[in-house]
């Protein structure tokens, strides 16, 4: 099945493009996120690591 596939893309003009697009977003995409991860306020991330504990639970009889 690989064999049709890559049969199908060699055709096509420019298509080694999309590897190092995707390479880069991906990197791009995790590069950002570390960068945030490590600049953000600790009282931001402890606000937002309590959130799940601070919503009150909804029951059937609430809705």
């Amino acid at each position: 099945m690989l064999k049709f596939i890559k049969g199908n893309l060699e055709a096509i003009e420019g298509v080694s493009i999309y590897p190092i697009i995707s390479l880069l977003i991906f990197f791009t995409f995790f590069t950002l996120l570390f960068v945030y991860v490590f600049t953000a306020k600790k009282d931001h991330i402890n606000t937002l690591s309590e959130m799940p504990l601070n919503e009150p639970i909804k029951t059937q009889e609430d809705e």
